[in-house]
């Protein structure tokens, strides 16, 4: 498991806040990050995820004059506690929890701590929730919006249709290119997670889309020359996470969606979807990228929490 993104809002000012931004990153923190760069490959995102918790955890430390080979378990409880004061949820605790875990077990293996402070700990108690998602009337309202008369148009009726048809993360979307999709076969290479290659079935109005902004809309847009990726901005280069997810929420209001659109709602909207018109668990998990299906066994409670509430509306004895 590594750690992801949260959205949990922090304070914005906070004792450890403070430290971080005056402390040098420890020399075995770097080692670290070289590590899981280099060796497990993992993301931008979640290295600047794990650097972001360790970091904390080292002013933590350096407050009480402690270095990382001398941390034991109450420290790693003392740490825990002082995030609970600063009101971060359980969920953005089990994220530094899964951080520090790594960490240690990495110093470890380097031989440099005798056994792992934080074997005995246990992660904060989740609430399990279902994920949300989007009726497919509203999947279609919003596959509507885009104007393809515009290059802009062309463009961002493509995104919203290969994201839908496909369920990527949003950095697999922006980072993916034209090379990467065969129109023959219908299928598309994405590059995920720790840099796992998976092929995910594309379909023809997805393929379309597409073939429609490669030919009419791109050009147009790509001033910059040499950019590789597919989907650019209004300035010709490579279009943010953030950017996408402006352009979506406005569509998502435009269509009158109520629910505040986020990429991973469509994403949770592919799964659900799917499975609710007989697809397989395991066909599902390799398309979405879950190392552990027990990740993808969640959508299984959100077709039965469906099929309770439609038995419950409009079966007589319910």
């Amino acid at each position: 498991m590594t750690p992801q993104v949260s959205g949990d809002k922090q304070p914005a000012a906070t004792a450890l806040g403070a430290e971080v931004k005056t402390l040098a990153q420890p020399r075995e923190l770097s080692r670290f990050l070289s590590y899981v760069q280099v060796e497990k490959g993992l993301a931008a995102n979640t290295l600047l995820a794990y650097r972001r918790d360790l970091m904390k955890f080292a002013a933590h430390l350096s407050k009480r004059g402690l270095t990382s080979a001398q941390a034991g378990r109450d420290d790693i409880r003392g740490f825990l506690a002082e995030l609970h004061r600063q009101r971060l949820s359980a969920r953005a605790m089990a994220r530094h929890l899964v951080s520090l875990r790594g960490f240690f077990q990495f110093l470890m293996r380097e031989g440099d701590i005798g056994q792992d402070p934080t074997a005995q700990i246990d992660s904060p108690r989740l609430a399990q929730t279902l994920p949300k998602y989007l009726a497919a009337s509203e999947i279609e309202k919003l596959l509507a919006q885009p104007d393809p008369s515009t290059a802009a148009g062309l463009r961002d009726r493509a995104m919203l249709q290969v994201l839908y048809a496909t369920g990527m993360r949003v950095s697999e979307l922006v980072g993916v290119r034209w090379e990467d999709f065969d129109a023959g076969l219908g299928i598309v290479r994405c590059l995920g997670k720790g840099s796992k290659e998976r092929l995910i079935p594309v379909g023809k109005p997805a393929l379309r889309a597409l073939e429609a902004y490669v030919a009419q809309g791109r050009a147009k847009l790509a001033r910059k020359p040499g950019v590789p990726y597919l989907f650019v901005n209004q300035h010709g280069g490579k279009l943010s996470r953030v950017g996408f997810w402006k352009i979506l929420s406005r569509y998502g209001r435009t269509a009158g969606i109520a629910t505040p659109l986020t990429p991973h709602l469509v994403r949770h909207s592919f799964a659900t979807h799917l499975l609710e018109r007989g697809a397989d668990l395991r066909s599902i998990q390799i398309m979405l990228g879950h190392s552990d299906i027990s990740t993808t066994q969640i959508y299984t409670q959100v077709v039965q929490e469906r099929l309770r509430e439609v038995y419950e509306a409009h079966h007589p004895r319910a």
